[in-house]
């Protein structure tokens, strides 16, 4: 695949709308992308887009996400500079994939390539990653796994912050404001005010933020029948490898007395080692590239957090962008890191393709 080829790609897939829950006519796209570079290709039932190709003792997985985030942003390339939504969350990192796999192909690497763009990696649901663990079609883990989230092109993602999103509820007699009562808005900011100091509390003494806990207040409503008020508080928890989830849910019904908990949603953190052949084989080649590796360990959360553990192969997350752009409206990414992520790729690709067996089995 050429430059050139690499750019369209990126370029259409910023121009198709993709919001979580509504990502049909991407997937059908990139289906039909990877049918034409030579993959078998096809819309799996969670709407997943696969791509199977190559032949070779070792297996490699590349899972991206084909969802975005809400909001209408104008997509144009200008200066080298494409704007759009998903241009760095994540299209960027999955047209880097599809790239890259197509040109280790090319090469023809004695390698088994798996590409999936996975749906509702932006909700709570991550229907597409956890219908890919149920339902592979490899069979078994893979040998090694990259995440295709923005990490900039020289660097790499070795762990995310765990997450547990919660409802909190209570409810009080109703009582007129004149009395010298507290309303149930004003109890409900009490109630936050002790998780966010629980939350101090827990972190003190711990330096690093991928140590913390980091409480998020997504929406407070309230409501009365007359009879009774209610409040109910949307709280987000970003967990640290420390805290398993049992452990969260026990400590938030524990800072919250006398209030209704409910857990939304959950997975623990996970962070793995920088040593594997797989990580040293992208270091490698970010340096071919005149880069410095950098290795990070991020507070959000991704499909790593699921795929990894489950399948214990030596993982990471690699891609072209600036993540602090994400979700944002000055969503943007260089053309010229983009394609310098898709050479970094290439080359980790045929570099874990040529491993020795001795080599893949130690990691």
């Amino acid at each position: 695949m050429r430059d050139d080829d690499a750019v369209r790609l990126l370029h259409s897939m910023v121009q198709i709308p993709s919001v979580s829950f509504d990502e049909a006519n991407i997937a059908r796209f990139l289906v039909g992308e990877m049918s034409d570079l030579g993959f078998d290709a096809w819309v799996d039932d969670a709407g997943n887009a696969i791509g199977m190709a190559g032949e070779g003792p070792r297996t490699i997985a590349l899972v991206g996400h084909i969802d975005t985030v809400a909001g209408d942003l104008p997509v144009r390339l200008e200066e080298g500079i494409l704007h759009g939504r998903g241009a760095v969350d994540a299209k960027g990192p999955m047209a880097t994939f599809v790239s890259a796999a197509a040109r280790c192909l090319a090469q023809d690497s004695p390698v088994r390539l798996l590409v999936v763009g996975c749906v509702e990696e932006e909700a709570p649901t991550s229907a597409g990653a956890r219908n890919l663990l149920a339902n592979s079609p490899l069979e078994g883990p893979p040998d090694f796994l990259v995440i295709g989230e923005p990490s900039g092109w020289e660097g790499m993602t070795l762990g995310y912050k765990g997450y547990m999103r919660s409802k909190i509820r209570l409810e009080i007699e109703a009582a007129h404001t004149a009395h010298d009562v507290k309303t149930v808005a004003a109890q409900a900011c009490d109630v936050w005010q002790q998780v966010s100091h629980a939350c101090e509390r827990f972190n003190e003494g711990k330096a690093r933020v991928f140590d913390r806990l980091l409480p998020a207040l997504i929406r407070l409503e309230t409501r009365g029948d007359g009879v009774h008020d209610h409040a109910t508080l949307d709280v987000s928890l970003r967990l640290p490898p420390d805290m398993p989830i049992e452990e969260a849910e026990a400590w938030l019904v524990e800072q919250t007395p006398g209030c209704d908990v409910t857990t939304l949603g959950a997975l623990p953190a996970w962070a793995g080692p920088r040593t594997t052949p797989l990580h040293r084989s992208l270091a490698r080649a970010i340096r071919a590239q005149d880069g410095h590796p950098i290795y990070k360990l991020k507070t959000g959360t991704a499909d790593l957090n699921i795929l990894a553990p489950a399948w214990g192969c030596p993982a990471l997350a690699y891609g072209p962008g600036d993540a602090s752009l994400d979700h944002t409206p000055n969503e943007h990414i260089r053309i010229d890191d983009y394609l310098r992520s898709v050479a970094i790729l290439t080359d980790t690709l045929v570099a874990c393709a040529e491993l020795p067996s001795s080599a893949a089995r130690a990691s």
